[in-house]
């Protein structure tokens, strides 16, 4: 099986490689209470929870090769003074990687 591509985009003070591997998927389920199924098709309904946003970016610099105190202290940094549409605009493409193999935006 390849490995899923990441995703490299802008977040707080720099670019970043973001990607959630499957192997963190039980995490990003236990800090969402939420099974994947119901998170992605939450996300692409755009009924999502806050948390939502944060873990999925927080896990994909984590999945990018980021140490996890380091993606924490960035999600913390930079977060909360993000509006909610930038949010998700940086965390669709990330959950795209995992679900799809590819940010489905780069279709288009």
């Amino acid at each position: 099986m390849n490995e899923l591509p990441v995703h490299r985009q802008f977040f707080g003070d720099a670019e970043y490689d973001f990607r959630i591997s499957p192997d963190l998927v039980p995490e990003l389920e236990r800090k969402t209470a939420s099974g994947i199924g119901g998170l992605s098709r939450r996300f692409y309904a755009s009924d999502f929870r806050f948390i939502e946003l944060t873990e999925v970016i927080r896990l994909g610099l984590i999945g990018g090769g980021m140490d996890p105190e380091e993606a924490d202290a960035l999600v913390k940094a930079y977060t909360p003074r993000m509006s909610v549409t930038d949010l998700y605009g940086k965390a669709l493409p990330i959950l795209d990687i995992l679900i799809f193999a590819k940010v489905t935006a780069d279709e288009e």
